[in-house]
């Protein structure tokens, strides 16, 4: 049932490698995965991410089966087409910029089911594969998954949150004009131009290996500064992706927002930052905040004793950015773990205890919840004879209901038969 023979070719060397274990198996998948662009129907499946494992070596289970957005694909393929002038005029030292940009494959997917590490809690981009070498060597896949990301816009424009932790009507009412547009622009330049940018230095190892368990929280940061580096940038109107310069500071507005403040509603109190992207989006937003404290380029000021974001200067603030991608890609480039260990530790893990306990309290007044889940759909073909001629699909009436046709379908066997 493959859609064409690169498919075939990929997927039976995923089930090799899920007969054999063999992890060069598994990278020759990736290779061929990686080639085939052309199928409208996708899949990532594997032990991939390393985010839940502290010291970042075991990857979990994942798998994501998808299929072509052709219109929302327009804009991220826009981007991609222009990976390489991306890459030149980015902020990076020279030897740290690649020279030939190989392979970006970008496309916006409607997410079918997932399962694993990918759900119920979704990602909304992915780019894989994770080997630097394969990147460097036969290029990437990014995608950004843009129903998810309509889902989570539409759920947000509605929670109350641009009423409570909005400074003011200008900055709210260009959220609501621009903030679906800027937080889909950074997701396609996080996830394209993001992680396939820069590289290691001859002689270095990967980060796993050199940045240890901080590796994770770094390559996303890396990513994210790409993204927001850009999204200010003119090259975006001129390529048709963006409308003016209103949506780089909507996007400026929401990052600072949630990296400096609401992303706390996730912590319960006395918590430190543990997980990669929390860490890597308050390490960014801190950062840049601290640097610019003296110019005033960011602050965060008290309006009738609550705590709002305020942004002074939005160039200043795309200068900082690129500093501090600059730094990062250095030290993923170099190796150097003392100072990645210092930036992290710095930046990325404490808690602001008064503000997480002013945060926390003003989000309760909202009755949401900080993390959303989806329910899977339940797929059915429909046959005529011996071939299937559509799909039927339902969904569960709640995730209770789901989670016991789970357990029932799919538990462990038992350990005593």
């Amino acid at each position: 049932v493959a859609e064409n023979d690169q498919q075939k070719k990929s997927l039976q060397l995923l089930v090799d490698f899920y007969k054999t274990g063999d992890l060069k198996i598994f990278d020759d998948y990736s290779i061929e995965w990686v080639h085939d662009t052309a199928s409208s129907i996708d899949v990532v499946n594997g032990f991939i991410e390393v985010y839940l494992d502290a010291i970042g070596k075991k990857g979990s289970f994942q798998s994501m089966v998808s299929m072509k957005d052709k219109e929302a694909t327009k804009r991220i393929a826009a981007i991609a087409a222009k990976a390489q002038w991306f890459e030149d005029n980015s902020p990076l030292m020279p030897e740290h910029k690649k020279k030939q940009v190989k392979g970006i494959t970008a496309k916006a997917i409607t997410t079918i089911v997932e399962s694993g590490d990918d759900a119920p809690s979704t990602p909304i981009g992915v780019n894989l594969p994770n080997a630097d070498w394969i990147r460097k060597e036969y290029g990437s896949k990014s995608v950004s998954l843009s129903n998810i990301i309509h889902s989570y816009n539409v759920n947000s424009s509605k929670s109350g949150m641009l009423d409570e932790f909005v400074i003011d009507e200008t900055v709210k009412n260009r959220l609501k004009k621009y903030g679906a547009l800027a937080s889909d622009l950074h997701t396609d330049m996080h996830e394209c131009i993001g992680h396939a940018s820069g590289q290691i230095n001859p002689g270095v190892e990967t980060p796993d290996k050199t940045l240890k368990n901080y590796a994770s929280c770094l390559e996303e940061a890396r990513a994210d500064l790409v993204g927001l580096y850009y999204i200010m940038d003119k090259k975006l109107v001129e390529i048709g992706v963006s409308e003016s310069e209103e949506v780089g500071k909507a996007g400026y507005d929401q990052y600072m927002m949630n990296g400096l403040m609401t992303q706390l509603t996730r912590l319960k109190p006395g918590e430190k930052l543990e997980e990669a992207h929390m860490r890597n989006r308050q390490l960014n937003a801190r950062w840049v905040f601290e640097k610019g404290k003296q110019d005033k380029v960011v602050e965060l000021v008290k309006v009738n004793d609550k705590t709002y974001v305020r942004i002074n200067d939005y160039n200043k603030l795309r200068v900082l950015f690129g500093q501090l991608l600059r730094e990062i890609q250095r030290i993923k480039s170099e190796g150097d773990y003392k100072a990645a260990t210092a930036l992290v530790e710095t930046y990325g893990v404490q808690v602001d205890p008064v503000l997480h306990k002013e945060i926390i309290g003003r989000y309760a007044t909202l009755g949401i919840k900080p993390y959303r889940g989806f329910i899977q759909p339940v797929l059915e073909p429909v046959m005529e004879g011996d071939k299937i001629i559509d799909v039927k699909v339902t969904y569960p009436t709640s995730f209770f209901q789901q989670m016991m046709d789970y357990k029932k379908k799919y538990s462990f066997l038992p350990i005593l038969n």
